[in-house]
């Protein structure tokens, strides 16, 4: 689909270099600037599925831009403007090479290794007696290295200062902000009528030396939501929880006989399935920030981005 922002090859005054993630693309110029473009792309199973989704980029950008504009009186943040609706431009900072992933919620990961007899995680105690998607008596954070290539490793804080990965210092600073991030995160959704269950946040360092908020926080590709409507109850009765999340493009792709396995071919995605996956996503946009959705301008999107951030860059 044209009207689906795909791979980008824009060449932008000053660029240094172009890194094209999975869903992202990040240009690095000079000056200490970066642009970070949020595709129309959408994964699963670690795959890019064959079609782009219509405004996907659009919701995940804006919904990024309003959760790092929430938080600004906890942790300075890299953001220092949106010239586009699918583009967040900002100072470039060195990453810290660790995920500061915090659970609020026994659920994902965390849950697989407690049904599996695992108590602790990242070197931290996990309680005897919970059952899948309880609430932890205190949130846990459990780090994750970020892996080149393939998944993230968890690691315990304590390896993380033997290795020399992160200082002590600064390892503490990200702990106290993680916490804070997730507090203001967790007030946020419940606003909404959501559970923030687990979330992960990245930081790094600017040219002045000052750690700063990194990516995007709070939306539904790096935080998992529950609707809190229901959820005492569905826990008491061992049901599932409603999520809010791309789960189902997971399911439709299970119901086509694909999960990325060996063997197995991408199914072909109609039109009418592009359709309903973008409605969802603008849906997920209106229930976590309770704002209408506007429509960005996709006949010719990207030359629009090209546009808006060569006028930004003009000043």
């Amino acid at each position: 689909m044209s009207n689906t922002l795909g791979t980008t090859s824009f060449n932008f005054p000053g660029q240094l270099n172009h890194y094209k993630g999975k869903v992202r693309e990040v240009y690095t110029l000079e000056n200490n600037l970066v642009v970070m473009v949020a595709s129309d792309r959408i994964s699963a199973f670690d795959y890019v599925l064959p079609k782009g989704i219509p405004y996907k980029g659009q919701v995940l950008n804006q919904i990024a831009e309003l959760m790092l504009d929430a938080t600004t009186d906890i942790v300075p943040n890299w953001k220092m403007a949106t010239p586009d609706p699918s583009v967040t431009l900002g100072k470039t900072c060195k990453v810290f090479p660790i995920e500061m992933v915090i659970r609020g919620y026994l659920a994902g990961h965390a849950w697989r290794e407690y049904k599996a007899g695992k108590r602790i995680l990242c070197g931290v105690v996990m309680p005897d007696g919970m059952k899948e998607n309880d609430k932890f008596p205190e949130p846990i954070i459990t780090p994750a290295t970020k892996a080149e290539e393939g998944h993230d490793e968890d690691i315990a804080r304590e390896e993380i200062i033997k290795q020399g990965i992160i200082s002590e210092a600064d390892y503490v600073m990200l702990e106290e902000y993680t916490r804070q991030l997730f507090q203001r995160g967790t007030e946020l959704a419940a606003a909404r009528d959501l559970i923030l269950v687990d979330t992960k946040y990245e930081f790094g360092r600017d040219a002045e030396g000052t750690i700063r908020l990194i990516d995007e926080i709070h939306t539904p590709d790096s935080s998992r939501y529950f609707y809190a409507e229901g959820y005492a109850e569905r826990q008491a009765k061992g049901e599932k929880q409603k999520q809010l999340s791309k789960e189902f493009v997971r399911e439709w792709l299970m119901e086509n006989d694909f999960q990325g396995l060996e063997g197995q071919t991408m199914p072909d995605m109609p039109d009418e399935f592009v359709t309903l996956v973008s409605e969802r996503y603008i849906e997920l946009f209106e229930n976590i920030t309770g704002k209408a959705f506007v429509k960005g301008d996709i006949s010719g999107i990207e030359s629009r981005v090209e546009k808006n951030v060569l006028g930004w860059l003009a000043g």
